[in-house]
This record gives structure tokens, sequence and C-alpha cells, in this order.
């Protein structure tokens, strides 16, 4: 049996303008094509479309798509997994705070008012904190709980407000030192987690209401991100040629904002079971690959270079990634090439 464009895209809920792309770019071909140009889709093409569609929800790009599935068959099995675990993790969102909901019309029912408490509890939960960290994940983190580390956070906010303000450059060594020390606090306080870090990462970079609380204004996130960036290619430049140090220069800062949700989901992955070369794995590989790449170059005579630095300077190693994850990508990474 087979289907026409418009039936597929009318039951799978697409577009036929994206069959139509996907056709195009040799990532769904139509298993007939009549003399008249029409297509027909067959029960192996829906279940290919069903990978690519899984895919694409997990933020994969159609080009990463089209090499994943060019090589030996994702079992579809392991696809359907992942998407369990994802509606999964929506269901107990909607799960809590329809809990908070049901609380508060049960209030208003009686003819009581919420309490302040009430109010802020379901706000919170609709808002910021829980598009990135669960109220048990909140418990663990000291910045949340611990006036003490708050203070310790607004201290270093102060001192780095204030080498801007002094006008030093993010190569300053008292700038390199404050962004040291960033560093280490953000490693500490989010517990050498990948995940806690990328969260808190991505809501300082999307959320005005947190950078407003906490003084991490968007001009201080870019000069700490430059002098963490100049404080480590002052360790690479002990190891590098002028023309590789020059190269990493010019790319280093731009994929700086896409190594902490990569490490996470590696991390997310062997935490899982994943083996090194499962579907997911095989995703996050291509992706670590490609950023080494885009700032150490395509020479290996570089990359062992820069390995060599990572050996031997322990600054240029992130808490985040520890030996067995390093491990892990490693051989997930030289799963590809086979």
């Amino acid at each position: 049996m087979l289907l026409s464009v418009g039936e597929v895209a009318r039951r799978c809920g697409i577009t036929v303008r994206t069959l139509h792309h996907y056709d195009a770019i040799g990532l769904l071909k139509p298993a007939v094509r009549s003399a008249a140009g029409y297509r027909g889709y067959d029960r192996a093409n829906l279940e290919r479309l069903h990978r690519i569609q899984a895919l694409r929800r997990s933020g994969m790009s159609l080009a990463d798509i089209g090499t994943l599935l060019s090589g030996a068959e994702v079992p579809l099995a392991e696809v359907i997994e992942r998407q369990i675990a994802q509606l999964d993790a929506e269901i107990d969102v909607a799960t809590r705070l329809r809990q908070r909901l049901l609380a508060l019309r049960a209030n208003l029912v009686a003819g009581q008012s919420p309490d302040l408490a009430a109010w802020l509890d379901t706000l919170e939960l609709m808002g910021m904190y829980e598009k990135y960290f669960s109220q048990e994940e909140l418990q663990q983190l000291p910045f949340h709980n611990d006036p003490a580390v708050t203070a310790e956070w607004s201290a270093l906010v102060g001192k780095v407000r204030g080498a801007m303000e002094g006008g030093a450059p993010p190569a300053d060594p008292d700038a390199q030192q404050l962004a040291q020390q960033w560093v280490r606090m953000l490693e500490r306080d989010t517990r050498g987690m990948p995940a806690f870090f990328a969260r808190l990462d991505q809501i300082n970079r999307d959320d005005p209401a947190v950078r407003e609380a906490t003084g991490i204004t968007e001009d201080m996130r870019i000069f700490m991100k430059q002098a963490i960036a100049e404080s480590r290619l002052a360790l690479y430049s002990k190891y590098l040629q002028p023309h590789e140090l020059a190269f990493m220069r010019a790319h280093y800062i731009e994929l700086m904002d896409a190594w902490p949700a990569l490490v996470a989901g590696i991390q997310r992955e062997m935490d899982a079971g994943t083996p090194p070369d499962g579907v997911a794995m095989r995703a996050l590989a291509m992706q670590w690959s490609e950023h080494f790449r885009g700032f150490a170059g395509d020479d290996p005579a570089t990359h062992a270079r820069v390995r060599m630095a990572h050996a031997q300077e322990p600054a240029l190693n992130s808490g985040l990634v520890s030996r067995e994850l390093m491990e892990y990508v490693q051989r997930a990474v030289a799963a590809l090439k086979h």
C-alpha cells in the first residue's frame, strides 16, 4: 500500500513542502515516483520519517540526521525509547503544575484567597525556574539555599564590575584571575554536574530577570567569556605554533557557549548506560568532533599539541569533564570511523 505525499503530510502533521524538501536533499526519498512526478510512500518510508522527526525534535540538524542515517541503521526501538523519556519529563512538569493549579482553584472556590507563598510557588513553577530546574534540583544548588554562597557571588560580581568600569581589557592578568575564580565557583556551585552548569549558563543568557537579580549583565557575561578565553589561550600558547594559535584565537570564543550543553548531553547518555556507538551518542560524538575541529583545525599534529597542553595544564581541563566522560566520548568518536 502506498500513500500520497498529501496523505503522509496530513496524517503525520507535517507539510507537503517539508516532504518535498526532505526528498530534494536526499533525506527521505519516496518509494515510488510516477512518470507524472507523483510520489508514493510505503511502510519503510514512514519508519524512516519517524526516525527523522524524532531526531529533529531532539535538536539535531537535518545535515547531522542525514549523516547519522547514512551509516549503520539506527535501531528504531532506541529512537522511540528516547522519545518516551522526553515525554515522561514533560508529563512530570505538567503534572506538578496541574497539582499547584488544582490547589489554587480549590482555595478560590472555597472563597479563600491563596496566600502570597502559594501564588509565588505557582508562578515560579510556570516561569523561570521550571524551565531549567526541578524543585528537587533547586534544593541541591548552593547558591539557591546558602546565603554565604550568594554573598560570595555578589562580591565577585562587584569585583568584575569594578574591573570593567576601570577599563581593564579581558587579557589583563587581574581580569584573567577573576575569570578563573568565576569558573571554579561555577563548577563548585553546580556540584560538578554538567546539566546544572549548562542550564545556569542558558538561564543567564536568556532570562533578563535573572540578570537583573544577580547583577550579571550581558556585557559582564561577554567580558567574562572573553577573559576565560584569554586565560586559556595563554596556556595553549606554550604548545602551539603561531599560526595554530592565531586560528584558535579567531574561533575559540564563538564555540564556548556550545560546550556546556554538549557535555551535559554526553553525561546524560553515559549515566543512562548508552553504548558509545548508540544512536544518541553517535550524534553527540559528531558534534564533539565538529566543535573540536572548529577551534583546533583539521591538522592531526595540531590536535596532538592541543592534547599535550591539556595533559600538562590542569587549568585547561574543566571540572565538568571527568576522566570517565572523556574516555567515553573518545570511544564514541572512534566508533564514528568504523
